[in-house]
């Protein structure tokens, strides 16, 4: 993802009550066990070993818990490598005869150098506790609770391949899996989307991000009235600062997603976004329950 810097500012947003079913409880440490697993693979950047053997596990894993699971390969072109590989979205759907359908997303690939590292890591590819495993560790955790209680309306969990891919300053080559998933929709559209990235941070602030809040303020009001309600201070009012991530192209597509991320590093004493110290010890299963919960309370909260 990219930071494109905006003023903060304070926007009141209106509550909303809930009329669904109960959500079922989110277990954060075995959400955290999730993040845990992914990173013991090492980095999944594209063409490494980890991201094969991590592509392999999540299909295993979603399978035991979803009605359909589905790979979606494509192919990329690198022109500094000279070369066409296969990245792989994951797309895990539950419910199938509802029509009306959320998307929940993340990114599971990462970062195939620490460009933000010192100079001798630079090229290093980073292991992804935060940036990538934390997003895809709510879902896992999620995906299972939804096996053993399957909310009223459709849900499908999107594993984007190739977000973290490019350069720096090369957006064309960011947000791969989720640019080919939007191009590709055919008839699917779901009524909204929730992308997941960085949500595992101990000390976690989690703003409303811009463009979120431009393009899916109604969706933005579901999940932090969610958060309010179930006393989850990480997530504030405040809006924070644009971020090009993968609901880019999935707005641009037709679809109001918002993005959940900790964005807030310039702000923080510790900065590890896209260094070797993106490990798990930076991380925390209470972190990732205040997220899974809240969106537990949103899908569970939804009716036909």
């Amino acid at each position: 993802m990219r930071k494109i810097s905006k003023t903060l500012a304070f926007l009141p947003l209106a509550l909303l009550f809930y009329c669904g079913q109960s959500a079922p409880q989110f277990d954060g440490d075995s959400s955290f066990a999730y993040l845990e697993k992914q990173v013991a693979f090492g980095p999944r950047n594209p063409m490494s070993k980890g991201h094969d053997a991590c592509r392999q596990w999540l299909v295993e894993e979603l399978t035991k818990y979803a009605e359909r699971v589905v790979e979606q390969p494509f192919m990329h072109f690198d022109p500094r490598l000279k070369k066409s590989f296969k990245m792989t979205n994951i797309v895990a759907s539950f419910n199938l005869k509802a029509q009306r359908r959320i998307l929940l997303c993340a990114h599971w690939d990462t970062r195939p150098f620490a460009d933000q590292d010192i100079e001798e890591n630079k090229s290093t590819p980073i292991l992804g506790a935060n940036d990538g495993a934390s997003g895809v560790a709510v879902l896992l955790e999620i995906a299972r609770v939804m096996k053993n209680q399957a909310p009223d309306v459709g849900i499908d969990i999107v594993l984007f391949d190739g977000e973290d891919y490019g350069p720096e300053g090369a957006l064309d080559e960011y947000f791969l899996g989720a640019k080919y998933f939007a191009k590709n929709l055919g008839t699917y559209k779901p009524v909204y989307g929730i992308l997941l990235d960085m949500v595992g941070d101990a000390n976690l602030d989690l703003p409303v991000e811009y463009q979120s809040q431009y393009y899916a303020r109604a969706i933005v009001d579901k999940i932090w009235s969610a958060a309010e309600e179930l006393g989850y201070t990480q997530f504030t009012r405040n809006v924070g600062s644009s971020v090009n991530d993968d609901h880019i192209p999935l707005i641009n597509a037709g679809i109001p997603v918002v993005d959940i991320i900790d964005f807030q590093y310039p702000d923080k004493s510790h900065k590890y976004w896209h260094t070797l110290q993106d490990t798990p010890d930076k991380c925390s299963p209470q972190s990732l329950k205040a997220v899974g919960q809240t969106v537990l309370q949103v899908i569970y909260n939804e009716t036909l």
